[in-house]
């Protein structure tokens, strides 16, 4: 499994803001605290490989939910190639999809209900626990769509498919969703009644996920929240932006937090609005050995997915292979006992 086209998954930097529309940068907005949980569980190379497979294959179900959408396949979807091998541990949890989530608070219905959620720019639709989950949602905060006098129950049901085979799957219904105070009537969501073990709050804190791509990639072919929000009048900025660090760590909804950094922003034009999709021009290496501080490309002008739910960047055979090999003398090499796309490096002290 690998991009064979020259495209990159990266997960997002410390801050990133991001513009579906025109627009001036602004300091107005809404800052929501987020917290991160990170697994305490070492990552070896099988479980790696699962984790990689994993991110591909959420990317991929993306990309055949745009064309079911649009009509049209995605501008990158000829670029992905799965391998049937599964990983030599058997099946692997949802969870390891998920090795670190950022996550805040939202509420859901009238009177409002508190939710954790994972806030994550790789995907579209937002779901909770329903109340008529069962065991697998236990420790979770459930929706009560009957205790809500916003709730409309949409008649529809879902069901999100992950990269393992495990699923997500529930009624659809559209309620009143406020996030730090900012209200989007009529939310699409998603009442989950069966979780994957995956979920499982051991694994899983929040309580659901809120995504924050856009509408080509809903499952639901609904406006994401926060484009609810920004239609409906609640915020006066199509700009949310991301600080992520080890403490501090915040979504801040319409506009820029200019408390956050200094100079002006670098502004980026989308590619495709589906996931945030922009190119980049190249990726350097600075030559530290010889101490005379030369920097050269590796790789050229590619398109790049931001993804708050991702942590590892991905890229296609070439570009992998070129980046290694301006690292390590001995370059990159295939490792396909742990699956198709791994590579292992020499490093100075030990194989990595």
């Amino acid at each position: 499994m690998y991009f064979s086209h020259t495209f990159v998954l990266i997960t997002l930097p410390f801050f990133t803001a991001a513009i579906p529309r025109a627009g001036l940068p602004t300091s107005s907005g809404i800052a929501i605290p987020i917290a991160k949980r990170v697994s305490s569980s070492l990552v070896g190379p099988s479980r790696y490989a699962s984790r990689v497979r994993n991110s591909i294959a959420k990317i991929k179900r993306g990309m055949t939910i745009y064309q079911r959408n649009t009509g049209v396949p995605h501008p990158l979807s000829g670029g992905i190639k799965m391998s049937r091998k599964r990983d030599k541990t058997g099946s692997v949890q949802l969870a390891d999809d998920y090795p670190e989530l950022w996550y805040g608070t939202i509420s859901i219905g009238t009177p409002p209900k508190d939710f954790t959620v994972d806030f994550d720019t790789g995907s579209s639709d937002l779901f909770v626990p329903s109340k008529s989950c069962g065991s697998s949602c236990s420790g979770h905060n459930a929706y009560d769509p009957s205790a809500s006098d916003t709730s409309r129950d949409l008649r529809k049901n879902f069901s999100l498919a992950y990269g393992d085979g495990s699923t997500v799957s529930g009624r659809q219904f559209a309620d009143y969703v406020t996030v730090s105070g900012l209200v989007a009537k009529d939310q699409t969501l998603g009442a989950a009644t069966q979780y994957s073990t995956g979920f499982e709050t051991s694994q899983f804190p929040p309580d659901g996920l809120m995504g924050m791509g856009f509408k080509s990639i809903s499952v639901y072919l609904a406006n994401p929240p926060f484009q609810t929000l920004f239609s409906g009048g609640a915020v006066s900025s199509s700009m949310f932006g991301f600080k992520l660090a080890p403490n501090g760590s915040e979504l801040f909804l319409g506009g820029v937090n200019s408390y956050l950094f200094k100079g002006p922003i670098t502004w980026v034009p989308l590619s495709n609005e589906s996931y945030w999709q922009a190119s980049f021009d190249m990726i350097t290496v600075t030559d530290t050995v010889t101490q005379l501080g030369f920097s050269f490309p590796v790789v050229g002008k590619t398109e790049t997915i931001f993804d708050t739910g991702t942590t590892q960047i991905l890229g296609d055979p070439v570009g992998i292979n070129a980046f290694f090999a301006a690292l390590s003398p001995s370059g990159a090499k295939p490792a396909p006992e742990y699956g198709d796309g791994i590579y292992t490096i020499v490093s100075t002290d030990s194989e990595a």
